[in-house]
C-alpha cells in the first residue's frame, strides 16, 4: 500500500452463486445438456444453481453403476458395512452443515432439521449393522428328502433405479438409498428438482468416503423426463418409485416391464420416514440363490 492510501473497509462483497455438478461414477460433472436450474429455499429465498440431467447423463450413470456393482458385490458384507459406518460417522462430522440443508430445503425450524439430520445417521448405522446379518435372515438351510443338502442365500440384482422421496430431502432419500446399497447393488438415483441441495451434498460424504466410484450415482433434474428411461433401461434390473408422482406410475411401471424389472411396491404417499425401516427394502432388492449338494458315498 503507497503512502497516503486507505485500507477498503465496509466494502460489499459479491455473491458467488455456487453451482452443485451431478455425481457419476464417483466424479461431479457438469450436465452434458449444459442445463441448470435455480433452488430456493421454502421461502422462495435464492440457495443455489443444479445441474438439470439429460439421458445421455442417465446412461452414462447407468454404465458407472453397473461398473460399480461389480466391485461393492465382491466385497464382503462385512466391509460394506465398515464402509457404510464410515459414510455415517462423516455425515455426523457435518451434522450442522446438513441441518441447515434440510432447514432450508424442507423449511423446517433448526431443532427440526437437526433432529431429522440425526435420524438420518443413525438409519445410516442401523444398515450398516446389518449387511453381515442379513444373510443369515433371509437365507438358511432348506428342508429336504432326499439324499442331498440345499442352501439359500440372498444376493443382490444389480443396478436399482430410485427415485429419491420429494418431501423428505434428507432421511427420506437415507431411507431408500441405504437398504439398496448395502445388501450389494448400485444404484441410479433421480432427485427430485425442488429440494436437491441435501442430496448432492451427502454425494461430497460419499465421493470421500470409502464407497467406490459408481456405486451411487445421483442425477438431478425433471423426473417426468428422465423416469420412464431409467424404467425401461435395459441395465437397470430393479426400480423403486418411491418419489415418483402418482401419473407417473402407470407409465413406470409400463417401461419396466419390457424388461423384466423387479419394481419395488412403494406405497402412493410418502411413509413417515422415521418409523422403524424394518428389512422390507432390503428384502425387494435381493435374490434368492439355491445350492445343492449331494451326501453320502
Amino acid at each position: 500500500m503507497s503512502e497516503g492510501e486507505q485500507p477498503v473497509s465496509g466494502r460489499e462483497r459479491v455473491t458467488v452463486p455456487k453451482t452443485y455438478k451431478l455425481h457419476i461414477g464417483g466424479s461431479f460433472p457438469r450436465s452434458e445438456s449444459g442445463r441448470v436450474r435455480t433452488v430456493e429455499d421454502a421461502g422462495g429465498r435464492f440457495l443455489a444453481n443444479a445441474a438439470v440431467a439429460s439421458r445421455k447423463d442417465l446412461r452414462d450413470a447407468v454404465a458407472a453403476a453397473r461398473k460399480g456393482f461389480e466391485t461393492w458385490s465382491g466385497a464382503t458384507a462385512r466391509n460394506r458395512g465398515q464402509v457404510l459406518f464410515r459414510v455415517a460417522e462423516m455425515l455426523e462430522d457435518r451434522r450442522e452443515q446438513f441441518t441447515s440443508l434440510v432447514s432450508d430445503a424442507e423449511g423446517l425450524s433448526r431443532e427440526q432439521a437437526a433432529a431429522t439430520v440425526d435420524t438420518a445417521v443413525d438409519r445410516i448405522f442401523w444398515y450398516a449393522g446389518w449387511t453381515d446379518k442379513i444373510g443369515t435372515v433371509l437365507g438358511g438351510a432348506n428342508q429336504v428328502s432326499g439324499p442331498y443338502t440345499s442352501h439359500s442365500a440372498p444376493e443382490p440384482l444389480g443396478v436399482v433405479g430410485v427415485l429419491a422421496p420429494r418431501h423428505s430431502s434428507l432421511l427420506g432419500l437415507v431411507s431408500v438409498l441405504a437398504p439398496v446399497i448395502a445388501v450389494g447393488n448400485g444404484a441410479v438415483v433421480l432427485v427430485d428438482r425442488e429440494r436437491p441441495l441435501p442430496a448432492v451434498t451427502l454425494c461430497e460424504v460419499l465421493a470421500t468416503s470409502d464407497v467406490p466410484g459408481g456405486v451411487v450415482n445421483v442425477l438431478t433434474g425433471d423426473a417426468g423426463e428422465l423416469a420412464p428411461w431409467l424404467a425401461s433401461h435395459a441395465d437397470v434390473n430393479a426400480l423403486d418409485p418411491t418419489g415418483a408422482p402418482e401419473s407417473l406410475r402407470a407409465e413406470l411401471e409400463r417401461n419396466a416391464s419390457g424388461t423384466a424389472k423387479r419394481v419395488f411396491d412403494a406405497p402412493a404417499a410418502e411413509p413417515d420416514w422415521n418409523r422403524d425401516p424394518g428389512l422390507r427394502r432390503m428384502r425387494a432388492f435381493t435374490g434368492l440363490k439355491t445350492v445343492w449338494h449331494p451326501l453320502g458315498a
